[in-house]
This record gives C-alpha cells, sequence and structure tokens, in this order.
C-alpha cells in the first residue's frame, strides 16, 4: 500500500481508493490507515471486501464505520448487504456499487432500486466496465447514470476479461466510457481500477483522461 502510494506521488492525482477485496485484508488495512501519506488527497474511498458471509457482515460494517466517520466514502457490493441496518449509519459514506454478470443483483437499475429504497441516504459507485459487461450497447449504463445521478459520488474506470477481471482500457473501452462521459459532472472523481506495472501509471492516466475528460486515481489494494 505505502509503495503504491509512492509510485503515485509523481503524478500528481487529487483521488485514491485504498481496497481490501478479500476480508483477511480489512483489517491490515485499516490498521495501516493512520501511517499513509494521505494529506495530498482531495477524494479518498475504501472499498469493502468483495464477498463475505451474513454471519461476518455485522463485524465487517462496525470495522468501516471509523472510515465513513471521517468523510472518506465506502464502498460496498450491494449482495454482501444482507441486513441494511448494520449500514444505515453510513448515510451518504456509503457507496453502492453496480455489478458485473457474475453477480445476482445490483446489475441493472431495476435490481438497485430496492437497495436504495432502503438505504436511501446511500451514494451510488458507477464501475463502468460492470455496466458494458451487462450491456454492450451502453444502454444500461445510460439508464443507471440517469436514475441515480443525484447520487453518483464516485466512478470506477477499467475493462473487464473473459473471467470478468480489470484489464486497462483499449480504445474499445475508452469509446466506451466517452458514450456516457457528458453525464458524469467532473466534480465526480474516478478510480482506475485496472492493474499497471510503475511505467504503465501515466499511459493508464492518459487513457482515462482521453476517456472521461479529466484527471483520474488509482485504486491501490491491501
Amino acid at each position: 500500500m505505502r509503495r503504491a502510494l509512492r509510485l503515485l506521488e509523481p503524478h500528481a492525482t487529487e483521488a485514491v481508493e485504498l481496497s481490501a477485496l478479500r476480508t483477511h485484508e480489512l483489517a491490515p488495512l485499516l490498521g495501516v490507515i493512520p501511517l499513509l501519506a494521505l494529506d495530498g488527497y482531495a477524494h479518498i474511498s475504501v472499498h469493502a471486501p468483495s464477498a463475505f458471509t451474513a454471519a461476518e457482515e455485522p463485524a465487517i460494517a462496525a470495522a468501516l464505520l471509523p472510515v465513513a466517520q471521517r468523510g472518506w466514502l465506502v464502498v460496498v457490493h450491494p449482495d454482501t448487504i444482507r441486513v441494511p441496518r448494520l449500514w444505515a449509519g453510513f448515510g451518504d459514506r456509503l457507496c453502492i456499487e453496480n455489478m458485473d454478470h457474475r453477480k445476482p443483483v445490483g446489475r441493472t437499475v431495476q435490481e438497485l432500486k430496492p437497495m436504495f429504497a432502503r438505504l436511501p441516504q446511500a451514494s451510488f459507485c458507477f464501475d463502468v466496465a460492470h455496466a458494458r459487461q451487462c450491456d454492450p450497447s451502453m444502454g444500461e449504463a445510460f439508464r443507471l447514470l440517469d436514475a441515480f445521478h443525484d447520487r453518483l459520488a464516485e466512478v470506477h474506470v477499467s475493462e473487464l476479461d473473459a473471467h470478468s477481471r480489470h484489464v486497462r482500457l483499449s480504445s474499445a473501452g475508452v469509446w466506451a466510457c466517452q458514450q456516457v462521459a457528458e453525464m458524469i459532472p467532473l466534480k465526480v472523481p474516478v478510480i482506475i481500477e485496472a492493474p499497471v506495472e510503475p511505467h504503465e501509471i501515466e499511459a493508464e492516466l492518459e487513457a482515462s483522461l482521453e476517456a472521461l475528460g479529466r484527471l483520474a486515481g488509482f485504486a491501490c489494494a491491501a
């Protein structure tokens, strides 16, 4: 984590997402946060584990609540929220992300509406690659941004490979982002989810700038 932040320093990014995508990564991430050099970032979010059991949900929500109380976003997959009252105290710092086709819920407007009804203060994290995978025409991407525009708090940019893993933008991925770029306000921070080598950082930032017309930050995994 600290190495990743050091690699980003020369690129003057203003947004960063700290990721703990596996449950065993969460405690180490939360423990190291006070030691991280984060003062230069205008926007900081933490990505919750992408999968955990119902029995683990209370402890994970409790562990992440102090992150929300800092004013940072907590990005959560909707299928992991089984007991909404555990997350109600996060307010608009709870940021619910649209899903890829592997998940049983959260892929479309109709699947996300019940979750936002149960958590009316929650914000929205729009993942371009997930939306494109579910609907390559980008029609669902338009519908998601139209339905939840007043909740939009963060955007994830990348592509997905055949195994639904995040990869770097191709020209087709840039095109897909450009189709919805006008619906994303410039004030909304963009996080690049594609894994990159240090020498690829600048090129991926440039691709994201071309795709959405602004500078972006990176997700740093725990």
